[in-house]
């Protein structure tokens, strides 16, 4: 009887243990489903919105749409039960053209925004830890770079490389990473004085090890939140650029060429609208939800 009495083994206890806590440690998904759900409604809303696009520049070829390049009924017809938008000077459908145009405008966003906050976040992390000559000649470029307008700036490089969509994201990046650089060099200038990271110093961690496993997680709030705000506004000087035929070249359905088309034809208001309407949601929805996640993810501001 002794022997039932005893203990049963450390052996046998610990993976128990481990099980019940792993269990019981919420998910990512469920953790991100119960952030999702802190949102307000508008920021909701402009994920929404977001999303809807996103889904229309990966899938709008299969949706059984006419031929955005083609001719699909009379020129310059008004909106009707047949042509929700009307047709162009060339008897295009003005709808069809505006959903195929996400497939232009959205990925030059996600594209422009992804490769300047990368740049933009290397380059500044290294300066704010680092410091020195590297901290100097990287903050000397972004003190150049900001000085000029962005516009003007993109529409410089724009025209140096010539019309089309990928040199106008080669332009809004060079325009756009500076923004990010400084970002990240002042998140990493705060978090590199913290106890946790003097801690890893002195445990023997490598500079890399500490940049990355260390500082660099405690400081992607403010760039997320800043990447989410410029999405819309990289969307919106695409369109400018390609207005002004620095962008997308003819026919292409790209939302900035089909406002440039539309403007020659002002009593035909409806050519311009779709494009218009489509530029205005994407800025609209990304403010909306830059201003969720700043609220929500901001600790200074509870």
């Amino acid at each position: 009887m002794a022997d039932l009495a005893e203990p049963a083994p450390a052996s046998t206890v610990r993976p128990v243990a481990a099980i019940v806590t792993r269990h019981n440690r919420p998910s990512r998904w469920s953790a991100a489903s119960q952030l999702f759900g802190k949102l307000p409604a508008t920021a909701i809303l402009g994920a929404g919105v977001i999303l809807f696009w996103c889904i229309c520049a990966a899938t709008v070829q299969l949706w059984g749409l006419s031929d955005p390049l083609a001719m699909a009924g009379k020129r310059l017809q008004g909106p009707s039960l047949e042509h929700w938008l009307g047709t162009d000077a060339l008897a295009r459908d003005v709808l069809s053209r505006t959903l195929h145009g996400a497939s232009f405008s959205i990925p030059i966003a996600i594209g422009v925004v992804a490769a300047a906050v990368a740049i933009g976040s290397m380059l500044g992390a290294i300066a704010g830890y680092v410091g020195g000559w590297i901290d100097a000649f990287v903050m000397r470029a972004v003190d150049i770079t900001v000085s000029f307008p962005p516009i003007l700036l993109a529409m410089t490089i724009s025209a140096a490389l010539g019309p089309g969509l990928t040199n106008a994201a080669i332009a809004m990046v060079i325009v756009w990473w500076p923004i990010y650089a400084r970002l990240m060099r002042a998140q990493v200038l705060e978090v590199r004085e913290r106890e946790h990271v003097e801690a890893a110093i002195a445990g023997g961690a490598g500079s890399f090890r500490v940049l990355t496993k260390h500082i660099m997680p405690l400081c992607w709030t403010p760039t997320l939140v800043n990447a989410t705000m410029d999405f819309g506004q990289v969307v919106l000087l695409a369109a400018s650029l390609s207005f002004i035929g620095l962008g997308a070249t003819p026919p292409s359905p790209e939302w900035g060429s089909m406002i440039s088309e539309g403007a020659s034809k002002f009593y035909n208001w409806w050519i311009a609208l779709g494009p218009g309407v489509a530029i205005l949601s994407v800025v609209l929805a990304c403010s909306f939800l830059g201003d969720g996640l700043r609220d929500l993810l901001d600790t200074r501001e509870r």
